[in-house]
């Protein structure tokens, strides 16, 4: 009885190996919302697998895209508990950290902005680059 557990708990551990091997190179992660912690958390966990090694496309679309702005609203720059970090914070983290940031093409023209008004490291999605992002066979995607 002994021996076919550890046989099965060797088996199993082989088996799991490789499945840790195969995670996902690639991140994209959308954030639409409009609330501070959920957009706090979206950095929070993206920032974790860029500590994994993932490579982290970041897409903010819609009230998300404020985190980009060089004149952002404090909605996005106030510090938040439990470690007082902010969702513009760790966004400038990640990109520091290898990520890629962009916002929706059509966020700036809805505001009636131009680039100019996005924080350094952040940038404009094309639509076709973006599609193919997020349909890679080798990314995961995230939604906040």
């Amino acid at each position: 009885m002994i021996r076919k557990t550890i046989a099965a708990l060797a088996a199993a551990t082989a088996l799991a190996a490789p499945a840790a091997a195969d995670m996902e190179e690639n991140l994209v992660t959308v954030v639409t919302a409009a609330e501070p912690q959920t957009q706090l958390m979206s950095m929070v966990l993206t920032m974790q697998a860029v500590e994994k090694g993932v490579n982290a496309h970041i897409l903010l679309c819609g009230p998300a895209g404020d985190m980009a702005l060089t004149d952002a609203p404090e909605s996005v720059t106030a510090p938040q508990p439990p470690r007082d970090m902010s969702p513009q914070g760790l966004l400038k983290a990640a990109i520091e950290n290898g990520a890629t940031a962009e916002v929706c093409a059509i966020y700036l023209p809805g505001l009636g902005e131009g680039p100019e008004v996005l924080m350094d490291g952040v940038s404009v999605a094309e639509p076709p680059a973006m599609a193919d992002a997020l349909l890679a066979d080798d990314a995961a995607v995230w939604s906040f």
